[in-house]
Protein backbone atom coordinates (compact mmCIF):
# COMPACT_ATOMS: atom_id res chain seq x y z
CA UNK A 1 0.00 0.00 0.00
CA UNK A 2 1.70 3.45 -1.07
CA UNK A 3 2.12 6.20 1.80
CA UNK A 4 3.20 8.86 2.36
CA UNK A 5 6.91 9.04 3.36
CA UNK A 6 6.89 12.89 4.85
CA UNK A 7 3.56 12.90 6.52
CA UNK A 8 4.85 12.34 10.35
CA UNK A 9 6.73 15.96 9.41
CA UNK A 10 4.88 19.24 10.42
CA UNK A 11 3.28 20.45 7.48
CA UNK A 12 5.59 23.42 7.41
CA UNK A 13 8.26 21.22 7.57
CA UNK A 14 7.08 18.96 4.74
CA UNK A 15 6.73 22.25 2.98
CA UNK A 16 10.66 23.40 3.49
CA UNK A 17 12.16 20.09 2.74
CA UNK A 18 10.01 20.02 -1.45
CA UNK A 19 10.75 22.95 -1.69
CA UNK A 20 14.56 22.84 -0.68
CA UNK A 21 15.09 19.78 -3.01
CA UNK A 22 15.44 22.49 -5.28
CA UNK A 23 18.90 23.06 -3.88
CA UNK A 24 19.77 19.34 -4.29
CA UNK A 25 22.77 18.86 -7.50
CA UNK A 26 21.75 16.25 -10.26
CA UNK A 27 23.91 13.81 -8.76
CA UNK A 28 22.61 13.76 -5.41
CA UNK A 29 19.05 13.62 -6.84
CA UNK A 30 20.02 10.66 -9.09
CA UNK A 31 21.34 8.73 -6.00
CA UNK A 32 18.30 9.03 -4.34
CA UNK A 33 16.54 8.01 -7.89
CA UNK A 34 18.64 5.02 -8.01
CA UNK A 35 18.27 3.99 -4.28
CA UNK A 36 13.81 3.82 -5.09
CA UNK A 37 14.13 2.94 -8.57
CA UNK A 38 12.39 6.56 -9.62
CA UNK A 39 13.23 6.77 -13.48
CA UNK A 40 15.92 9.56 -14.49
CA UNK A 41 16.64 8.49 -17.88
CA UNK A 42 14.75 9.12 -20.68
CA UNK A 43 13.43 5.90 -22.79
CA UNK A 44 12.68 6.03 -26.55
CA UNK A 45 10.11 3.36 -28.17
CA UNK A 46 11.69 1.29 -30.49
CA UNK A 47 10.43 0.04 -33.85
CA UNK A 48 9.76 -3.18 -32.93
CA UNK A 49 7.20 -1.78 -29.46
CA UNK A 50 10.01 -2.47 -27.06
CA UNK A 51 11.35 0.89 -24.72
CA UNK A 52 15.22 1.50 -25.07
CA UNK A 53 17.25 3.65 -22.44
CA UNK A 54 18.34 6.84 -24.44
CA UNK A 55 22.06 8.19 -22.79
CA UNK A 56 20.28 11.38 -21.65
CA UNK A 57 18.73 12.45 -18.44
CA UNK A 58 15.99 13.91 -17.90
CA UNK A 59 15.65 17.73 -17.25
CA UNK A 60 16.10 18.67 -13.23
CA UNK A 61 12.71 20.16 -12.76
CA UNK A 62 11.13 16.41 -13.94
CA UNK A 63 12.89 14.44 -12.15
CA UNK A 64 12.69 16.79 -9.06
CA UNK A 65 8.76 16.36 -9.86
CA UNK A 66 8.75 12.72 -9.48
CA UNK A 67 10.94 12.67 -6.00
CA UNK A 68 8.51 15.00 -4.57
CA UNK A 69 5.20 12.52 -5.83
CA UNK A 70 7.11 9.97 -4.39
CA UNK A 71 7.41 11.53 -1.08
CA UNK A 72 3.80 12.15 -0.84
CA UNK A 73 2.33 9.69 -2.27
CA UNK A 74 4.72 6.27 -2.19
CA UNK A 75 4.15 5.77 -5.83
CA UNK A 76 6.83 6.14 -8.39
CA UNK A 77 5.51 7.83 -11.69
CA UNK A 78 6.15 6.26 -14.95
CA UNK A 79 9.83 7.18 -17.07
CA UNK A 80 9.63 9.64 -19.83
CA UNK A 81 9.45 7.63 -23.17
CA UNK A 82 9.41 9.71 -26.79
CA UNK A 83 7.29 7.65 -29.38
CA UNK A 84 9.24 6.08 -32.35
CA UNK A 85 7.48 8.70 -34.51
CA UNK A 86 9.43 11.32 -32.85
CA UNK A 87 12.99 9.67 -32.75
CA UNK A 88 15.58 9.99 -35.66
CA UNK A 89 18.93 9.52 -35.69
CA UNK A 90 19.93 10.18 -39.37
CA UNK A 91 22.21 12.87 -40.15
CA UNK A 92 20.50 16.19 -40.28
CA UNK A 93 20.61 17.19 -44.12
CA UNK A 94 22.10 19.92 -45.33
CA UNK A 95 19.31 21.79 -46.86
CA UNK A 96 16.59 21.13 -43.91
CA UNK A 97 13.75 24.22 -44.36
CA UNK A 98 11.42 25.31 -42.12
CA UNK A 99 8.94 22.84 -43.07
CA UNK A 100 10.80 19.85 -42.12
CA UNK A 101 10.56 18.49 -38.52
CA UNK A 102 12.58 18.48 -35.60
CA UNK A 103 13.19 15.05 -34.43
CA UNK A 104 14.75 13.94 -31.02
CA UNK A 105 18.43 12.11 -31.91
CA UNK A 106 18.93 15.53 -34.58
CA UNK A 107 18.72 18.23 -32.27
CA UNK A 108 22.91 19.23 -31.83
CA UNK A 109 23.81 22.70 -31.07
CA UNK A 110 26.68 22.56 -33.18
CA UNK A 111 25.21 21.93 -36.42
CA UNK A 112 25.40 25.53 -38.05
CA UNK A 113 22.54 25.24 -40.33
CA UNK A 114 19.77 24.18 -38.03
CA UNK A 115 21.03 26.78 -36.12
CA UNK A 116 21.15 29.27 -38.51
CA UNK A 117 17.65 28.68 -39.54
CA UNK A 118 16.34 29.07 -36.18
CA UNK A 119 17.90 32.14 -36.25
CA UNK A 120 16.56 32.79 -39.53
CA UNK A 121 12.86 31.67 -38.18
CA UNK A 122 13.01 34.14 -34.88
CA UNK A 123 14.35 37.24 -36.59
CA UNK A 124 17.78 36.54 -35.50
CA UNK A 125 16.80 35.99 -31.41
CA UNK A 126 17.19 32.20 -30.76
CA UNK A 127 19.16 30.99 -28.57
CA UNK A 128 20.12 27.24 -27.70
CA UNK A 129 19.62 27.55 -23.82
CA UNK A 130 17.82 26.06 -21.67
CA UNK A 131 14.19 27.35 -23.22
CA UNK A 132 15.00 25.61 -26.09
CA UNK A 133 16.11 22.01 -25.09
CA UNK A 134 13.01 22.36 -22.32
CA UNK A 135 10.40 23.14 -25.56
CA UNK A 136 12.27 20.52 -27.77
CA UNK A 137 11.56 17.86 -24.76
CA UNK A 138 7.65 19.06 -23.92
CA UNK A 139 7.27 18.21 -27.61
CA UNK A 140 8.85 15.29 -28.01
CA UNK A 141 7.30 14.39 -24.85
CA UNK A 142 3.85 14.69 -26.03
CA UNK A 143 4.27 12.54 -29.01
CA UNK A 144 4.98 15.58 -31.60
CA UNK A 145 8.03 15.93 -33.56
CA UNK A 146 7.47 19.70 -34.90
CA UNK A 147 8.29 21.62 -38.14
CA UNK A 148 11.28 23.71 -37.46
CA UNK A 149 8.56 26.44 -38.21
CA UNK A 150 6.28 25.46 -35.17
CA UNK A 151 9.28 25.02 -32.94
CA UNK A 152 10.71 28.63 -33.58
CA UNK A 153 7.48 29.87 -33.42
CA UNK A 154 6.85 27.90 -29.55
CA UNK A 155 10.29 29.31 -28.86
CA UNK A 156 9.32 32.93 -29.60
CA UNK A 157 6.31 32.46 -27.32
CA UNK A 158 8.16 30.65 -24.36
CA UNK A 159 10.86 33.26 -24.25
CA UNK A 160 8.82 35.60 -23.92
CA UNK A 161 6.67 33.96 -21.06
CA UNK A 162 9.36 32.74 -19.15
CA UNK A 163 10.46 35.93 -16.85
CA UNK A 164 11.61 34.29 -14.49
CA UNK A 165 13.87 30.94 -13.65
CA UNK A 166 12.61 27.73 -12.91
CA UNK A 167 12.71 26.99 -9.07
CA UNK A 168 14.70 23.97 -9.32
CA UNK A 169 17.47 26.73 -10.85
CA UNK A 170 17.82 27.11 -7.25
CA UNK A 171 21.29 30.17 -7.47
CA UNK A 172 19.47 32.27 -10.45
CA UNK A 173 15.63 31.74 -9.11
CA UNK A 174 17.60 33.34 -5.48
CA UNK A 175 19.48 35.96 -7.68
CA UNK A 176 15.80 36.93 -8.98
CA UNK A 177 14.64 36.84 -5.82
CA UNK A 178 16.97 39.25 -4.76
CA UNK A 179 18.04 37.16 -1.71
CA UNK A 180 21.59 38.10 -0.68
CA UNK A 181 23.62 35.45 0.35
CA UNK A 182 27.50 36.32 0.39
CA UNK A 183 27.88 32.94 0.23
CA UNK A 184 25.55 31.03 -1.87
CA UNK A 185 27.63 27.10 -2.04
CA UNK A 186 27.79 27.22 1.53
CA UNK A 187 24.13 27.80 2.01
CA UNK A 188 23.16 25.22 -0.84
CA UNK A 189 25.39 22.82 1.31
CA UNK A 190 23.42 23.80 4.26
CA UNK A 191 20.44 22.90 2.45
CA UNK A 192 21.41 19.92 0.77
CA UNK A 193 22.88 18.49 3.67
CA UNK A 194 19.63 19.26 5.77
CA UNK A 195 17.31 17.63 2.77
CA UNK A 196 19.94 14.57 2.13
CA UNK A 197 19.20 13.72 6.06
CA UNK A 198 15.76 13.38 5.76
CA UNK A 199 16.33 11.54 2.39
CA UNK A 200 18.53 8.92 4.37
CA UNK A 201 16.41 7.89 6.63
CA UNK A 202 13.50 6.61 4.29
CA UNK A 203 13.16 2.98 3.27
CA UNK A 204 10.72 2.02 0.69
CA UNK A 205 11.46 -1.55 1.24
Amino acid sequence: MAVSFISKLPRGEQQELLDDLNYLNISEIKSFCKRHSIPHRIAMEAKDGGRRMTRDDDRKGVMLNRVRHFLRTGVILEETCFRAAVVCFDKLADNITADDRLFYGQYNKTNRTMIALLKGLTDGQFENGAIARMLARDFWSSGKAPTFREYASAWIQASREHIRPNPEWAFLSDRASKVAVTDWRKLRRHKASKVLRVLNQISSK
